[in-house]
C-alpha cells in the first residue's frame, strides 16, 4: 500500500508533528495529520506492526480534532475524525459487524474524567449517573455472535464496520463457549464485544520457549494477541494460550418478540447474565458507583498494582451503566458519548538511539546498555535501556542512531522493542561489541551455549565493590559492621580495592571519620577476625564463581584439603561431584585458571583466612535423616536459612538446590513461589511449614 519511500517521508512528518505544541497546531498541517494519522491505522490494524507508542498516536490524533472544531469547514469525510481506522487483511473472509465496533475516547487525569462526568449529565438530561469501571485490557477486539445457542462466527474487529472471520481460531479459545443456553432467556441471537488477552506467565513461557528454539521473541503480549488470532493454521492458536474477555453486547434479538430481560437495562447487571452463562467477563474487577471521585479513586488503585494482575492492562474503561441512559446520549461517528478510556501513563515511546556502553556486573558478565534521548514513560524519564547481551543486539538489528520503539514491562524495567527501520536515513552506524573487558581490558569469555560474554578477572576494578559486599554477607564470609554503606564509601576513600584488603584494612584512618567510633572500630576489627575461621564452603561462595550457590560451595570444599587443588581439576573430575553439571563445572575451570584468581587466594591465605579444609564434616551416616534430601524456599521467620540447613545437615541430611525427584522435603517461609508449585505438581514430595519442620527436628532422635 505504501512505497518504503512514502513510509519514511510520512515517518518524518509525524515525528515533526510530535515536536509541536498540540494547542497551537496550524490549520495547513490538517492535510499532513490526516495522512499519517491513516498511515498509522495501517500499520497498526493490517500490518499488526505499530510504530508509534500510543500516547504519541492520541497526541496527534486530538491535534486532528482541535484544528477541525476550530476550523469545522475543513472537516471532510476522509478524516480519522469522521471513521473508525481502516484497513481489512485479505488473509481472511471479511464479514459485517451488527452493529459498528467504535472506539472509545481517551482521558489522561482526573480533570478529563470529571470534564467527561458533566458532560454525560447534560446528554443524558439527569443530574445521578451511575457509572461503572472495569479494565481496559490490552490485548485485541473480538465480536462473536451467537444463534440457537450454538457460537456461529467470531470476526475481529477490523475497521469498525466489518473484520476478518477467525470463526475457527475463536474456538480454540477455550474461554469461548462452544454453546450457551440462551434461549432459556428469551434470546434468540446475540453479539457479544470483547478483547482476546494472553495471560503474563503465559506470554513469558511462551518466549522463553521461543528463545531455546532460536526464534525471535514477541514484543508485548497485545501483539501476541492480535498475531494468534489472525494465524491461518488454528491448531496453532491452540498452543498459544490466548484468553477471551467479553464485556459488552452489542446486538440481541428475543424468541417470539418476547419483552426484553430485565437483566439487559443496565450494563452491569447485563455482565452478570453473561456470567451465569458461562462467559468470562470483568464483573470480579468492576465498581458500581454515581460518584465520578469513586471513579478516579478506584482508576487510581488500579494503576497503582496493574503489575502485580495476572494480565497486561493499559487503563481502565468508565462507562454509563443504564442502557437507557446510553441510548439518550447516543455516540459520535468515532466514538460513544457513554464510555470513555482512562488511559494510565505512557509505557512506550520512541527515541533515538545514542550509543552502547558496556557494564561489568559482580559475575563479570558484560551488559551493553543502550544510551538514548532522555523520554517520559510511565511516570519517570528514561536514558538507559539494557540491551541484555551481544544476541539481542543482533537479533534486533540495533545500529547507533536508529529511531527505537521504548517500552516499559510489567516489572517496570525498560527495554527496545524494535528498530523503526525504515526511518533509517544510511547514518546508522553497526554496534561493534568488545573482545576484552572496557575496564580491565582481560580478554572476554563466553561459554558454549549461552549468550554473555564475561570478564572472568576476579580484581576487575568494576566488579570489585559488588564482589565485596557479596563477599562480606552474612551467607558468606558474615563480616558484620561491614555493610553495603561502609563498603563503598571504604572504596570510594581508597580504603579498599580488592577482597583481601578487606583484611589490610587502616583503622587509624578510618578512626578520623564521622560515625566510627573506638567501639564501632572494636566490633569491625573483632567480625574481621572471626570471618578468617569461616569453615572453606563461605570463602567458596564468598569469591562469588558464577553458578556457585551455598549448596555448591559445601560440594567443592568436601572434595578438596586446599581451595587450590581445584587449579589440577577438569571439567570431567568436577562433573563427578554430586548436583554438578558441565555449566557449573565450565564456571569453576574458568574461574582457577584465571592468573589473578590464583594470586587472590594465595594472599588470603597468607593473610591468615583459611583456605583449607579443616573443618572435616561429621559422619551422619548414621543420623535420624540420613538418605533424606531438604530444600527451603520462601522468607522463613523462626529460623535462619543457614541455622536451618545446619539442622539438616547436623542430623544427616542432605540439602538440594532445586525441586526435582530427588527431592523428599520442601520448607516453605513466606511468599514461597515456583517451587512450591512445581514442588505440588510432582505429588512426591512433602510440603511442611516452619512450624512442621521444627516439630520433625525436634522429635526425631
Amino acid at each position: 500500500m505504501y512505497t518504503t519511500e512514502e513510509e519514511i517521508q510520512i515517518n518524518q512528518i509525524a515525528q515533526e508533528l510530535l515536536q509541536q505544541n498540540e494547542a497551537e497546531v496550524d490549520p495547513s498541517a490538517i492535510d499532513a495529520l490526516k495522512k499519517v494519522l491513516n498511515y498509522l491505522d495501517w500499520k497498526y490494524y493490517v500490518q499488526d506492526n505499530p510504530i508509534l507508542a500510543d500516547v504519541e498516536y492520541d497526541k496527534l490524533f486530538r491535534m486532528l480534532k482541535q484544528v477541525e472544531a476550530s476550523y469545522p469547514e475543513l472537516v471532510r469525510a476522509d478524516s480519522p475524525t469522521q471513521r473508525v481506522a481502516k484497513g481489512i487483511s485479505t488473509s481472511f473472509n471479511t464479514v459485517l459487524h451488527y452493529v459498528p465496533m467504535l472506539s472509545l475516547e481517551n482521558s489522561y487525569n482526573a480533570d478529563d474524567l470529571r470534564e467527561w462526568d458533566r458532560k454525560c449529565k447534560v446528554f443524558a438530561k439527569k443530574e445521578v449517573i451511575e457509572y461503572t469501571v472495569e479494565p481496559k485490557y490490552d490485548g485485541a477486539g473480538i465480536s462473536v455472535y451467537y444463534e440457537e445457542d450454538h457460537l456461529e462466527r467470531a470476526a475481529t474487529r477490523g475497521d469498525g464496520i466489518q473484520g476478518e472471520d477467525i470463526t475457527n481460531n475463536s474456538k480454540q479459545i477455550k474461554s469461548i463457549p462452544l454453546s450457551a443456553k440462551l434461549s432459556e432467556k428469551n434470546v434468540a441471537s446475540l453479539e457479544i464485544r470483547g478483547e482476546v488477552i494472553i495471560r503474563k506467565d503465559t506470554f513469558k513461557a511462551f518466549n522463553e520457549k521461543r528463545i531455546a528454539e532460536g526464534l525471535s521473541i514477541l514484543a508485548n503480549p497485545r501483539n501476541a494477541a492480535s498475531g494468534s488470532l489472525r494465524m491461518l493454521d488454528a491448531a496453532e492458536v491452540a498452543k498459544r494460550g490466548l484468553h477471551a474477555v467479553l464485556y459488552n453486547i452489542s446486538y440481541h434479538t428475543n424468541i417470539n418478540n418476547a419483552e426484553d430481560n430485565r437483566v439487559l437495562q443496565s450494563h452491569y447487571d447485563t455482565l452478570k447474565w453473561l456470567d451465569s452463562m458461562g462467559f468470562a467477563t470483568p464483573t470480579g474487577d468492576m465498581l458500581r458507583t454515581s460518584s465520578i471521585d469513586e471513579v478516579i479513586a478506584y482508576c487510581d488503585a488500579y494503576e497503582a498494582k496493574r503489575d502485580e494482575l495476572p494480565f497486561e492492562i493499559d487503563g481502565m474503561v468508565v462507562k454509563v451503566n443504564q442502557l437507557a441512559d446510553q441510548e439518550t446520549m447516543g455516540q459520535t461517528s468515532h466514538h460513544p458519548r457513554w464510555a470513555i478510556a482512562y488511559k494510565f501513563k505512557a509505557r512506550q515511546a520512541t527515541s533515538k538511539l545514542l550509543k552502547v556502553e558496556y557494564q561489568v556486573g559482580r559475575t563479570g558478565n558484560i551488559g551493553p546498555v543502550a544510551k538514548i534521548q532522555p523520554v517520559p514513560i510511565g511516570g519517570v524519564t528514561v536514558s538507559s535501556v539494557s540491551l541484555f547481551n551481544e544476541d539481542v543486539i543482533r537479533e534486533k538489528d540495533l545500529r547507533i542512531g536508529d529511531t527505537v520503539l521504548v517500552e516499559r514491562a510489567g516489572d517496570v524495567i525498560p527495554y527496545i522493542v524494535k528498530p523503526l527501520a525504515e526511518l533509517r536515513d544510511g547514518s546508522e552506524t553497526a554496534i561493534v561489541f568488545p573482545s576484552h573487558c572496557p575496564v580491565c581490558d582481560d580478554a572476554l569469555f563466553k561459554a558454549e551455549g549461552e549468550a554473555a560474554w564475561r570478564c572472568v578477572n576476579i580484581n576487575c576494578a568494576a566488579q570489585v565493590v559488588e564482589r565485596l559486599i557479596h563477599f562480606a554477607s552474612k551467607d558468606a564470609m558474615d563480616i558484620r559492621n561491614l555493610g553495603d554503606a561502609n563498603i563503598n564509601r571504604f572504596y570510594e576513600l581508597g580504603f579498599i580495592k580488592s577482597v583481601e584488603g578487606i583484611y589490610q584494612l587502616d583503622f587509624d584512618a578510618i578512626a578520623q571519620l564521622d560515625k566510627f567510633g573506638a567501639k564501632s572500630i572494636e566490633n569491625l576489627k573483632a567480625a574481621i577476625e572471626k570471618s578468617k575461621t569461616q569453615p572453606l564452603y563461605r570463602l567458596v561462595y564468598g569469591l562469588g564463581i558464577r553458578f556457585v550457590g551455598e549448596t555448591t560451595a559445601k560440594t567443592l570444599a568436601k572434595s578438596v584439603t586446599h581451595l587450590l587443588d581445584f587449579i589440577t581439576w577438569d571439567e570431567a573430575r568436577l562433573c563427578t561431584l554430586e548436583d554438578i553439571g558441565p555449566k557449573v563445572a565450565s564456571a569453576v575451570v574458568q574461574f582457577f585458571r584465571n592468573e589473578d584468581n590464583i594470586r587472590l587466594i594465595e594472599h588470603l591465605g597468607a593473610l591468615g583466612v583459611n583456605v583449607e579444609n579443616k573443618h572435616q564434616a561429621t559422619d551422619t551416616s548414621a543420623g535420624a535423616l540420613n538418605g533424606k534430601t531438604f530444600l527451603f524456599t520462601g522468607t522463613l521467620s523462626q529460623f535462619k536459612r543457614s541455622e536451618a540447613e545446619a539442622m539438616v545437615e547436623a542430623k544427616g541430611g542432605k540439602l538440594l538446590s532445586g525441586v526435582s525427584s530427588k527431592l523428599n522435603y520442601l520448607i516453605v517461609g513466606a511468599d514461597a513461589g515456583s517451587k512450591l508449585e512445581k514442588a505440588k505438581k510432582l505429588n512426591t514430595v512433602i510440603v511442611l511449614t516452619e512450624a512442621e519442620f521444627s516439630d520433625l527436628i525436634h522429635t526425631i532422635a
